[in-house]
């Protein structure tokens, strides 16, 4: 019985890296009986979830022009950059879909800024959920849908292990996690602005721009800190951490090395995921024998 629930972390483009894992996971046999994302791992946890392959997934991935994923719309709220062209991708390949409609059960992670808290969406429209578990603080504008105004969902919960377990509490839960232990070297965001390249340059000079180059190093000191608490209190099963060293964050990145970076990932886990889902396995054997 090869089964298990993942939970899909946060951070940025890097998420490709979670197609590798799945692609692994798949060879090998193992059975994912629910999963979970934030942020990115929204995206790809909902393309898996819908019916796609780990391999339609790296086409229609490999397929997107970074250079226009980021562009504003004057309707659109405030964030240094837009989603529209995230949402024309999502809308193209997701369509009218509901989470409760998908093959696979789903969970998508956001955060209200009305309530202040996490909000786990497991029903209503698969794009609207992905759009505010994306929606980076002060990179991207809020979305709205239904009573929530949503940012991104790794403001509170960077791996969503919980929502994960909750679809199947006797299976293991293995955790793709996109961040880097808190001790280890700062990591690039690598913000794309779009714009001519010789005003970006001239841009990065500039006092303001450098002070939120600051701000970004902060945000990835606190996700690095936040990210090893919750996994401390949620104690997934499994960690798979694929290798981001170098990765930038939303700039334009090589999607068959990062999705290579995550099978190595997975690979080197799988002892501890057939231990994890044999141990599982026997306990289960047990109680149901004790039963009869």
């Amino acid at each position: 019985m090869n089964e298990l629930t993942l939970a899909l972390g946060g951070g940025g483009l890097r998420g490709a890296a979670h197609i590798g894992v799945l692609r692994v996971l798949e060879r090998k046999g193992f059975r994912i009986r629910g999963v979970s994302g934030t942020s990115i791992g929204s995206i790809i946890a909902s393309f898996y979830s819908a019916g796609y392959s780990p391999d339609e997934i790296e086409e229609r991935v490999a397929s997107l022009d970074f250079t226009r994923l980021y562009g504003r719309l004057l309707s659109e709220g405030p964030g240094l950059l837009g989603i529209s062209g995230i949402q024309k991708w999502l809308d193209s390949n997701l369509g009218d879909r509901t989470l409760e409609s998908l093959q696979i059960p789903c969970a998508v992670v956001a955060v209200d800024l009305l309530k202040r808290q996490e909000v786990t969406f497991v029903k209503g429209s698969v794009v609207d959920a992905i759009l505010g578990s994306i929606a980076i603080p002060g990179i991207f504008p809020p979305h709205n849908y239904g009573p929530y105004q949503l940012i991104d969902g790794g403001t509170l919960d960077p791996v969503p292990v919980r929502a994960a377990r909750e679809f199947a509490p006797n299976l293991p839960t293995a955790a793709v996690i996109l961040s880097v232990p808190p001790e280890a070297p700062q990591t690039a965001w690598n913000v794309p602005l779009p714009l001519p390249q010789v005003l970006t340059s001239r841009l990065t000079r500039l006092r303001i721009t450098q002070a939120f180059g600051i701000f970004l190093e902060a945000v990835d000191i606190g996700q690095r800190s936040l990210t090893a608490l919750r996994l401390e209190y949620d104690k997934p099963d499994i960690l798979i951490r694929p290798d981001i060293s170098g990765i930038s964050f939303l700039g334009d990145i090589d999607v068959k090395d990062v999705i290579r970076r995550g099978e190595l990932a997975a690979e080197k886990a799988l002892p501890e995921i057939r231990g994890a889902v044999s141990w599982r396995a026997r306990v289960i054997r047990r109680v149901r024998l004790l039963g009869n």
